[in-house]
């Protein structure tokens, strides 16, 4: 394979937690080490979200200050550039000169989540592939004819899902037009080792509550929210022999609409929820205090003993095959993975640090394996991450199903 000038554009700093830049730097530091010519462009209109502020601001310095640290920390803070798109539209950071022309020139541009729209900005790219890190959504709304996804998805040359089964016979989620790479999250696997499991406690990093992205398909509801599927298993702290652990979004905010820009979807985990799932077993903490910055994000995942999490319900229900991307972390961690099931088994082994539950009884017997022989399954996690999510392992394959050769 040549070396290929490749441009990755994101929301890493508009969204300046830690889970999106660790999905996004790996991406971008795993294509720079398969050889690549690769930079990092930001230029979407929405509001930066400032989180010492708690809300969606017309500003960029906290933006622009959190791009570079973050951008240092991984080794590329001379390969970036942050455009302030919706005001000015200045081009800030060590490239600014140099954005417009990378953009245009590049042999292939990822439009990470399909949250920048260039053609709106008048900016102009040679190829652009829609790089779909949430699958299910935009499918099915462009399905429907939604005007606003339609535009959206059309303005792009290809597309990227990391929902493995769309398109196959038990999931019925229609592909979007251009599909030509399933895929799923890059992980930097030198990144994660090294931690040493110091806590006695099962984790996972979540939001509680989001709002406005419900679908209606083929006459039923799916939902988006993840707290909908915490409950379904509310009570599995009080049935396990290990303290099980939530880091959220503490304190009932209502959604931001600052003067009419974009609401921010996240809600709180209020005082009634709180009391419930406290009353069930759960320890919940702020995980505001380690989210906004990704060092101690990866020092709280390698501390944990395993994760258990949820998915959210479309996924589930429409069997998309989609995996988390923080999940894929805990297993590059070597820190074994109990997580329901959305149809990932069909390219995931499962079974042995990696467990994919449906019911109840699933999930307690996937914690009494681990708690049986924790090596084992340590172990095997960190053989699934080195397999399966290998940064080039995941990355080269799909630079050839886009034949970026």
């Amino acid at each position: 394979m040549s070396a290929k000038r490749i441009v990755v554009v994101g929301t890493l700093a508009g969204n300046p937690y830690a889970g999106m830049a660790w999905m996004t730097m790996q991406i971008v530091v795993g294509l720079s080490r398969l050889g690549h010519d690769v930079h990092y462009v930001e230029a979407t209109s929405d509001w930066p979200y400032d989180p010492e502020r708690q809300a969606k601001v017309p500003s960029s310095e906290y933006a622009v200050a959190y791009l570079a640290r973050v951008a240092d920390s991984f080794g590329v803070g001379d390969r970036w550039a942050y455009r302030r798109s919706y005001g000015d539209k200045e081009w800030l950071g060590p490239v600014r000169t140099l954005a417009e022309r990378l953009l245009a020139s590049a042999d292939v541009v990822f439009n990470i989540a399909g949250a920048t729209r260039l053609a709106e900005e008048g900016l102009k790219v040679a190829r652009y592939v829609y790089y779909g890190t949430d699958p299910v959504h935009h499918e099915i709304r462009y399905a429907g004819g939604d005007p606003d996804v339609c535009t959206l998805i059309d303005e792009h040359d290809a597309c990227v899902t990391y929902g493995e089964n769309i398109g196959n016979a038990d999931c019925s989620v229609p592909p979007l037009p251009r599909l030509r790479s399933r895929t799923r999250q890059p992980v930097l696997l030198d990144a994660w080792r090294n931690g040493s499991s110091s806590r006695d406690v099962v984790t996972t990093i979540a939001n509680w509550r989001q709002v406005g992205l419900d679908l209606e398909f083929e006459g039923e509801t799916y939902l988006w929210s993840k707290h909908h599927e915490f409950m379904k298993f509310i009570d599995l702290p009080r049935r396990t022999p290990v303290s099980v652990e939530l880091a959220t979004n503490l304190g009932d905010r209502n959604s931001v609409d600052p003067l009419g820009n974009e609401a921010v979807p996240a809600l709180g985990v209020g005082d009634d929820a709180r009391g419930l799932l406290e009353s069930h077993g759960w320890h919940l903490v702020n995980a505001h205090r380690f989210t906004t910055d990704p060092w101690p994000y990866r020092d709280y995942i390698r501390e944990s003993r395993a994760e258990f999490t949820v998915g959210r319900d479309l996924n589930v229900r429409l069997r998309s095959g989609w995996f988390s991307e923080r999940s894929a972390c805990y297993l590059a961690a070597g820190r074994p993975v109990i997580t329901q099931d959305t149809g990932f088994g069909t390219v995931l082994p499962t079974g042995e640090g990696l467990f994919a539950f449906t019911t109840m009884d699933d999930a307690l017997a996937a914690f009494d394996a681990i708690l049986t022989d924790y090596p084992r399954h340590s172990r095997a996690a960190l053989s699934i991450a080195e397999e399966y999510f290998g940064s080039e392992k995941v990355l080269g394959p799909m630079l050839d199903d886009l034949g970026v050769t």
